[in-house]
């Protein structure tokens, strides 16, 4: 008796197990493809096996009851398995429409009963072959390296537009009336653009697809200054402590001048950056940008620095925006309407206010004694911002003041100057057909421009 309940226990047992090990699931897809695909769409299928190895593998895209291998691989492939692919839709003879991507996998775990190779998942994606439109409405005709101007256009069938200038990369924003489904985008070209990169207008849709549109304008020359600055002993025991605190005593004062000279100023390019995306998708902004009134031009735009120290050159750099002086601690203004997005410490920079105008355009003021406003403040035009000082890396009280456009700096004059503005932001919308900016509407005839400013003396900085 007691045999035979041994023996039926063994039964049970062994029917039990090798019923648990039928049904151990198989390989499981752990990662969806895309909703869409393209002409050309990059995706990763992972795929794991709950017991064992995935031995066995095979991608296929079916439509109209046609089936297309894309991937396929064999052997020993691991427990989890990754399979990066590229579907090429139209060289796999894929046309617009609905298709449906099957996954095939098999494992190495015994099962007492052989299962039939089936797919272990499907996802239904939709075919697009039809790259987003993209129409140029208007651009700015002239542009010169340090400067800026914009773009109109209207893009169809896209996800994601922006307009590039090389490896630079600005936003685009709806504009004017939503059934124009215009867009406008604020461009910078860097001081040192090279004329043969070129500029355009790029759109992506949710398959991939892409399309660009090169922007006819012509780049005009533009030179800029140079200059020495000797660094004497006094200048770095000032500077030196106050922006590098954690430096060794027993380094010499240059080293450490060198670390804020090109780190520091490196982390404060790369700030700038990354404040120049916090913008209004709107202009905010009226008319030209406004100089503090009775301040003299003592640094230009795009001055190129070479710093001299006991008497050998040790540091060449560029010197973005303007330096104005006047007396200490003189009202600094808001150059025009916006929002206050930056007031705190920027490394070389001292004391630094940054506010935004919209569509990426933004003013810097720096090596400010004292701010009055704070992130989040919207201000007017000729508002008081702060005070003028000598924080950050510089000697005597005076203003930095740049003009930033997605972080990129340009040169100041331009947005002083009213004809400017209406020439190359105003006519622009006026072309497209688009509402104009208050303040800058564009003119039929126009009197001759302002002359540059022309620095009278040094600051250092």
């Amino acid at each position: 008796m007691l045999f035979l309940l041994m023996l039926l226990l063994a039964v049970v047992a062994s029917v039990s197990y090798l019923g648990w090990r039928q049904t151990v699931p198989g390989v499981q897809s752990l990662s969806a493809p895309p909703r869409f695909l393209g002409q050309k769409t990059p995706f990763t299928v992972v795929l794991e096996a709950r017991r064992g190895n995935v031995t066995r593998v095979e991608i296929r895209i079916a439509q109209s009851g046609k089936s297309t291998t894309v991937a396929k691989q064999e052997g020993s492939l691991g427990r989890r398995l990754e399979i990066p692919l590229v579907v090429e839709s139209a060289a796999l003879g894929l046309r617009e429409g609905s298709a449906t991507i099957e996954m095939w996998a098999r494992d190495d775990f015994w099962r007492p009963l052989r299962r039939d190779d089936r797919a272990i998942a499907d996802y239904t994606v939709t075919i697009d072959l039809t790259p987003p439109k993209i129409e140029l409405l208007a651009a700015t005709r002239y542009l010169s390296p340090g400067g800026s101007g914009l773009v109109a256009f209207r893009v169809t069938g896209a996800v994601r537009t922006d307009v590039s200038a090389g490896p630079l990369v600005f936003p685009s924003f709806a504009f004017g009336p939503e059934d124009r489904g215009a867009r406008v985008a604020l461009i910078a070209l860097p001081w040192d653009f090279d004329p043969a990169v070129p500029l355009a207008v790029r759109a992506a849709d949710e398959a991939g697809n892409a399309a660009a549109r090169g922007i006819p304008a012509e780049i005009r020359p533009r030179k800029f200054p140079r200059d020495t600055i000797e660094i004497k002993d006094a200048f770095l025991q000032a500077k030196v402590p106050e922006l590098l605190p954690q430096r060794s005593p027993t380094e010499p004062l240059a080293e450490g001048f060198l670390v804020i000279n090109r780190d520091l100023r490196r982390q404060a390019e790369e700030t700038k950056r990354r404040i120049g995306a916090t913008t209004a998708d709107k202009p905010l902004w009226q008319g030209p940008f406004v100089q503090p009134r009775n301040t003299k031009v003592f640094a230009n735009f795009a001055e190129l620095r070479t710093y001299v120290y006991g008497g050998r050159e040790i540091d060449r750099q560029v010197h973005y925006g303007y330096d104005l002086a006047s007396t200490r601690q003189s009202p600094v203004p808001a150059a025009n309407k916006g929002v206050v997005v930056f007031a705190e410490p920027l490394t070389i920079y001292g004391n630094t206010v940054v506010v935004d105008h919209g569509l990426g355009l933004q003013t810097l003021y720096a090596h400010l004694s004292s701010t009055a406003v704070k992130a989040g403040d919207a201000v007017e035009k000729g508002q008081e911002l702060a005070r003028t000082g000598s924080t950050g890396l510089a000697i005597g009280d005076h203003l930095h003041y740049e003009v930033l456009v997605n972080g990129v700096s340009v040169t100041p004059l331009e947005w002083w100057d009213a004809k400017w503005i209406r020439d190359h932001i105003g006519k622009p919308l006026k072309e497209a057909g688009l509402p104009e900016i208050s303040g800058a509407e564009a003119r039929d005839e126009e009197p001759a421009s302002r002359p540059a400013p022309r620095p009278a003396r040094r600051r250092a900085r």
